[in-house]
């Protein structure tokens, strides 16, 4: 019950963020982003590429929430991905202001959950916004 519980509650965050977020620039279309943002693989002991995901880049200062920037094999923006732990959420924090992918349109959102991992070692959601379609998501293998 607890589970479905925060399942709805992140998807309702899920759905306000691609409708009320700011959005990052052009230049995070294609990787590497630049800025801030660093490889996920070379902040913690993960694979450059992720099957599922992508290669990853994050801003450290914006951790562990994200956005966690994906990109496919081309180096093109798939998903932004926000890592939300359970603690967080019993303590009703609020996630405002969370970037999205620059002029893209999200073509569905996921919710899953993790029992953590390096770099969100505590069990949290993740939220994924796709920018692209879920047969592009699949094949990011």
């Amino acid at each position: 019950m607890k589970r479905t519980t925060y399942a709805a509650l992140l998807l309702v965050v899920g759905i306000g963020l691609v409708a009320a977020t700011p959005r990052l620039g052009a230049a995070q279309r294609k990787a590497p982003p630049g800025g801030a943002y660093k490889k996920v693989s070379a902040l913690v002991p993960l694979p450059d590429f992720l099957p599922g995901l992508g290669t990853l880049y994050a801003d450290p200062a914006t951790l562990p929430a994200g956005p966690f920037l994906a990109y496919d094999r081309h180096g093109n923006l798939v998903s932004s991905i926000y890592m939300i732990p359970l603690k967080d959420m019993d303590a009703q924090k609020a996630f405002a202001g969370l970037k999205t992918g620059q002029g893209e349109r999200v073509d569905h959102v996921d919710v899953v959950y993790n029992a953590g991992h390096p770099g969100v070692a505590e069990p949290h959601y993740h939220i994924v916004l796709w920018y692209v379609s879920p047969a592009k998501a699949a094949a990011l293998k």
